[in-house]
């Protein structure tokens, strides 16, 4: 087996993290995945598009487009939004909005805890 060069033994490589992605579609599109679920999230903590998705390091404008298809992929929408002026505008979650953040999070929770040991025994294989 090859040695590895002496500055890669040094430098020690991030450790392993394991991420569910979980994704629902309608066609090409992702309905709800973990950027809008994270996106909400962002608008909830803000009260703002702007807010949220600078703290996402996102464009007002994918922010805006990804609230727009998730809102038009729910029956009632996840987002509300007040128009912008002298009083500022601003977005609230719906009760829906709210909803699907928390029933998104419990479905990964479960789905972890259903795997568990099997997580555990992939984790072990990595270096």
């Amino acid at each position: 087996m090859p040695s590895k060069p002496a500055a890669e033994s040094r430098t020690r490589a991030p450790a392993p993290q394991l991420r569910f992605r979980m994704r629902v579609t309608q066609g090409e599109v992702i309905a709800v995945g973990p950027g809008k679920i994270a996106l909400l999230e962002a608008v909830d903590k803000t009260g703002s598009i702007t807010a949220a998705a600078k703290s996402l390091d996102m464009s007002y404008r994918r922010a805006w487009l990804l609230l727009d298809e998730l809102n038009r992929s729910l029956r009632v929408a996840a987002v509300d939004s007040a128009k912008g002026g002298a009083a500022g505008g601003g977005s609230v979650l719906t009760r829906e909005g709210r909803e699907l953040i928390a029933l998104y999070r419990r479905i990964e929770a479960t789905a972890a805890a259903a795997c568990r040991s099997d997580i555990r025994k992939l984790m072990g294989m990595l270096a």
